[in-house]
Parts: structure tokens; C-alpha cells; sequence
């Protein structure tokens, strides 16, 4: 079955980004009379579910998985009743192209999907307190390697594995007056954050609203950052109207309390499609070596040269990246960063598979053996 691209575009969800295909995966159920629509926001096991005919509210029970990385999700495409049921229910979710994926805790095994979906992740990070540069590394290392769930996607024309573009956004740019102090601080993001695009903008002054509005009129983006980081704001701005609740912040520290605690889709006026996330206390990584790797390109670019292929980068003789280190071409705190979530993913990791975990139990006693040994000859060599 084909479909034109003229009745794709005239189609009630185009502005939601229903494409070809999309028409195509929803083909076998429209031939059961159900109806094509995409989930604006999940609630208590209900969702609203914008269609052809408008926002319905439907029911999750048939599409309830024991895998939590299946349950619905603001972003999904879905097959729902038609007009006249009661209730009406959700039917089948459409295979997702993308999906952000955090771990829901430290103890657990488990991974939480925040959005689906999704062309852009904009990481938002507030100008009002301190950067954290290990926490924007972070939030990068999750957003490029986010998945559909089942295969990372790869895609010749975008360097991310998600197939989701990555954008830093530091906000309240308007706390910053001074041009050369707001230039540094970009400048020590984009050290964190290799090709990715870091924009600055003042919901309140609205400037750098209209570059921020251009990248996302391309698909369906989601906002991340902490409580306080301006998201909500943000949305309104873009929206251009006072859509998303908004609290002030804490003086003291600059954080704020969760304004949003539902994740929500919005279209915007320009193109494109938002989504807004409640802010994030934790960011546990979740299936991350590959980000990781991308986030720390030049670490991992260093250790091409180290002498052992399997090198720790901990004392090991030859180390090109402890050697980049002591020649100031790679900042200590860099490494630190890298190691830290390395073995945090690591632990995620393993704690779903016993033969991996034994295997990396096994390989770090090795290498912390052979760096004590290292250490031991070098200072021999000195007496």
C-alpha cells in the first residue's frame, strides 16, 4: 500500500509529526476501525491521546507489559477505540523509532522511559547557579545512547546513535550581563560537549528564543534538566502563551520545586512538537558505554596509542591518556568523569547479567594488580 505525501501532510496529526511512515506501521489497524493518535500525557493508567477526532482520554489495561521499558509513554503512537466506545482503551502501541531511557534507581535493574519519539533531547541547565559540567556530561553520555528499547538505531546522516540530536541549552542568560563571562561559560560546556550544539537564551528577555525555535520546528524534541533549570518557562516562551505552571525559585541555592509532574506534549506555533519533563534529582545511566565513549571522544581517542589494548588508564606503563594528563592536553577532572560513569554503567549493567558481573569483578582485580605492580617497579626504579 502506498500513501501520498499530500495526504500525509493535510492529515489532522501532521502537525504532531504523523509521516509516511507512520501511516504505514498504523495501515493494518485502520482496517479495524481503530483510530491513529499519539499520547500527549500518561496519567494513573489512563492517557489523553490526541486523534483525528481530537484529545480522548483512553484506557491503558490492554497494553499494560511486565517490561517496564513497554509501558505507554508521552511520545507513543497508538492504536485507539473508535468514536462511540465506552471506555475507550488503547489498543496497541506502534514500534518506537527513539525512546530516552534513565535507570530508575541505584538498587533496582530497571530502566524508566521518559520520552519516545524523539528527534532533539535538550539538555536545559541553569545560568542562575554554578555549571556542573560532570552532571551536563552526564545527561549527554544518556542522550546519546538512548534507543528504541530493543537495538540502537544507527543512521549514516547523524552521528548520535539515537538518531536524536542532542542540544544544550543554558538558560536565564539574562543573569549573565557581562558578554565575555557569558562567552566563557559556553565555552566550557562545548569542552564537555563535543559537536553538540550549545545555545543561550532568556525566556525572560526572549532572546535566543528564534535560533532555539528553528532547530526544534524539526520534529518532536524533549525538555530534561533539574527543578530550577527554566524548562517550564522555556516551554511557555515557546509556545508563546502560559501553558505549563511555573513556580519561582529558591534564593538560596537557585533550585526549584517539581512545577511539572506530569511529562506533556505540546505543538509548537512554528513547527514541531514538545515535550516537557518534570525535573530530574538523579540521572542514573542506563545501557551508556556507547554515550560515554561519545561524550569522552578525545579520551577514547587518546587510548588508541596506549601501549596495552586492555589499558585502565590507572598506572599502567604507556598509558597515552595518564600521559595526555601530565602534558595538560587532558584536564584530570575529565578522566575522573570518564572512570566514574564507565563503572557506574558497568554496575547497571551487570546487575541484570551474573556472568558479566563475574567478568568485571574479575577484570578490575586484574588491572588494580597490575597498576600496584607498575607503581611498585617505578618506584624501585627510584631508590
Amino acid at each position: 500500500m502506498s500513501f501520498s505525501s499530500s495526504s500525509v501532510s493535510s492529515h489532522p496529526l501532521a502537525v504532531y509529526g504523523w509521516d509516511e511512515g507512520w501511516e504505514a506501521e498504523f495501515a493494518p489497524f485502520a482496517e479495524q476501525g481503530l483510530l491513529p493518535g499519539r499520547v500527549v500525557r500518561v496519567d494513573r493508567g489512563q492517557c489523553d491521546v490526541v486523534t483525528p477526532a481530537g484529545t480522548v482520554r483512553a484506557d491503558t489495561e490492554f497494553v499494560v507489559p511486565r517490561d517496564p521499558m513497554k509501558v505507554v509513554c508521552t511520545g507513543d503512537w497508538v492504536a485507539v477505540d473508535p468514536e462511540g466506545s465506552d471506555p475507550r482503551y488503547v489498543r496497541t502501541l506502534l514500534p518506537r523509532r527513539t525512546a530516552f531511557v534513565r535507570s530508575t534507581s541505584s538498587k533496582r535493574s530497571e530502566g524508566q522511559v521518559l520520552a519516545t519519539n524523539i528527534e532533539h533531547i535538550v539538555i536545559c541547565v541553569s545560568l542562575a547557579v554554578e555549571l556542573d559540567l560532570a552532571r551536563i556530561e552526564r545527561f549527554l553520555a544518556l542522550a546519546m545512547s538512548s534507543s528504541n528499547g530493543e537495538a540502537l538505531l544507527h543512521n549514516a546522516a547523524n552521528p548520535w546513535e539515537s538518531g536524536a540530536q542532542p542540544v544544550v541549552v543554558l538558560t536565564k542568560a539574562d543573569l549573565v550581563p557581562d558578554p565575555a563571562t557569558l562567552a566563557h561559560l559556553v565555552r566550557d560546556v562545548e569542552t564537555v560537549a563535543p559537536g553538540v550544539a550549545v545555545l543561550t537564551v532568556s525566556s525572560a528577555l526572549g532572546e535566543g528564543l528564534d535560533v532555539l525555535a528553528a532547530v526544534l520546528s524539526g520534529g518532536t524534541s524533549v525538555l530534561l534538566g533539574q527543578s530550577g533549570a527554566g524548562k517550564s518557562t522555556l516551554a511557555n516562551a515557546l509556545l508563546g502563551e502560559d501553558v505549563m505552571d511555573v513556580q519561582a525559585i529558591r534564593d538560596v541555592d537557585g533550585k526549584g520545586r517539581h512545577t511539572t509532574t506530569t511529562r506533556n506534549l505540546l505543538a509548537l506555533p512554528g513547527g514541531g512538537v514538545l515535550i516537557d519533563t518534570p525535573g530530574l534529582r538523579g540521572v542514573g545511566l542506563w545501557d551508556a558505554e556507547s554515550g560515554v565513549g561519545q561524550v569522552f571522544a578525545e579520551i577514547e581517542e587518546f587510548a588508541a596509542d596506549c601501549r596495552f589494548h586492555d589499558c585502565a588508564h590507572i598506572a599502567e606503563p604507556g598509558c597515552a591518556v595518564l600521559g595526555a594528563v601530565e602534558s595538560g592536553e587532558l584536564p584530570e577532572r575529565r578522566l575522573d568523569s570518564y572512570r566514574k560513569l564507565l563503572r557506574e554503567n558497568q554496575r547497571i549493567v551487570a546487575k541484570s547479567d551474573a556472568r558479566l558481573r563475574a567478568e568485571i569483578r574479575k577484570d578490575w582485580k586484574r588491572k588494580h594488580a597490575e597498576g600496584r605492580a607498575a607503581m611498585e617497579a617505578k618506584r624501585g626504579g627510584w631508590r
